[in-house]
């Protein structure tokens, strides 16, 4: 299953994507041996729209598109969402991966959240805590969390319960 992360916001070059690139890097390695591989990051830009509820319909539209195609589960990051333990999210993306999800979109919303057909959407309305955290960590995060993922489903000692 392929692990896409689509994030409203652009990175730019510092610690923080240096951090995520690692991340990125490890689970591109590590993967396929356990059927996940990385397919990258698509970031959009900040919408410049006038109110927030426009601003998130015009971020939703690339987001949906990217999670159309056949095949493709949608996990959407929001506050509100559920919080799972690491070993929780490492079975959900086994469960996915084993009953023919081909696909996996992460979304990371903008300042203003994810609009309401995003959530709809979503197979998993995934927290990563009720805190709101800047889009640029939530990427650290979310790396991490899929490399840790990997490590679980393989036996790799980095993860210990």
């Amino acid at each position: 299953m392929q692990l896409i992360v689509f994030a409203v916001g652009r990175m730019k070059k510092g610690p923080e994507r240096e951090l995520t690139g690692r991340y990125a890097d490890r689970l591109d390695k590590a993967g396929p041996a356990v059927g996940l591989t990385w397919g990258g990051v698509t970031e959009i830009a900040e919408s410049r729209a006038a109110t927030g509820e426009q601003r998130k319909t015009e971020e939703a539209g690339p987001c949906l598109a990217l999670g159309a195609e056949r095949g493709t589960a949608l996990i959407a990051l929001d506050e509100t969402g559920k919080s799972l333990t690491s070993n929780d999210f490492a079975t959900r993306l086994s469960d996915m991966r084993d009953h023919g999800t081909r696909r996996l979109v992460l979304a990371i919303g903008g300042p203003d959240g994810h609009a309401p057909a995003v959530r709809d959407r979503a197979d998993l309305t995934l927290s990563l805590g009720r805190m709101t955290w800047p889009h640029q960590i939530v990427r650290i995060l979310l790396a991490e969390q899929l490399y840790r993922a990997v490590t679980i489903l393989s036996g790799h000692p980095y993860h210990r319960s």
